[in-house]
């Protein structure tokens, strides 16, 4: 296993260095972001390549993660194209000074690295494990993946109609669609596409230890950068603050109190 890491780890560097080198170019850091969803299809890739044999398992586990973060990455080049730089990066860009390039480097592009091979973990086990007949746990699986990528997709689409016609509706927050039953269903969404992936590997031996996986995806979107920047933005915004107290943070639930729209 730690091998397995050591190599996606190796991959994984080789992919974001690659990556900052065009950053630098374009004096854009959040390509890192459109990075992260194709990064996961050269790390599947990379170990189908390096397995003794290809496998069922790892056929699915290369349709899979081929169709999200093709998904993932379309959309968030989409969405960005023609805004330049996010405002998150940009920040960084203005406080780092004279070490930004080394930090840019290190706490953007490393650091992320480091968490998609942690993250991909599941994927690289999968791939290298030796032929197995179908498990109840494959189907459940792939069940809570598609469930995962449909919230996240239908979420995603949603604040993208929602912002081209924010102009119309002044003084709005998104609280319609999922988004009315959660302030964050797209990373609702996100989560369960690893937590499916963990349930495929539960039938090989030692499978249980792809369970840190979507409990580290989990910890990055509730407090680390997810959920936590997105909240701390809006923290002065009343309105949103409003439809805070009444939606459920992530897991999508019923809306406390009446009304599905701020006025």
């Amino acid at each position: 296993m730690i091998t397995l890491l050591l190599e996606s780890l190796a991959v994984v560097l080789l992919y974001m260095s690659l990556l900052f080198i065009v950053a630098l170019a374009r004096r854009d850091n959040s390509l890192v972001d459109i990075g992260w969803g194709p990064g996961f299809i050269i790390l599947v890739l990379f170990h189908l390549l390096r397995a003794p044999a290809i496998t069922l398992h790892g056929v699915i586990v290369l349709c899979l993660v081929v169709v999200w973060g093709t998904r993932l990455g379309a959309h968030i080049y989409l969405r960005k194209r023609g805004r330049g730089e996010d405002f998150r990066y940009a920040r960084w860009r203005k406080e780092w000074g004279k070490g930004f390039y080394v930090r840019s480097f290190l706490q953007i592009f490393v650091l992320q690295g480091i968490l998609m091979t942690l993250v991909g973990f599941p994927l690289a086990f999968i791939i290298h494990q030796p032929p197995r007949p179908p498990h109840w746990l494959d189907g459940a699986g792939i069940l809570i993946w598609v469930a995962g990528l449909i919230t996240e997709w239908v979420a995603d689409r949603q604040l993208d109609d929602f912002i081209r016609n924010r102009k119309e509706r002044p003084g709005q927050v998104m609280a319609e669609g999922l988004w009315k039953y959660s302030r964050h269903p797209n990373y609702f969404g996100e989560a369960l596409l690893w937590w499916g992936l963990a349930a495929i590997s539960l039938p090989y031996s030692g499978g249980w230890v792809t369970l840190a996986s979507p409990l580290l995806m989990d910890f990055l979107l509730l407090k680390v950068s997810g959920v936590p920047l997105l909240e701390r933005k809006y923290r002065d915004n009343p309105e949103y603050q409003a439809y805070a107290e009444r939606t459920s943070m992530l897991i999508p639930w019923f809306p406390r109190g009446s009304g599905d729209r701020l006025s």
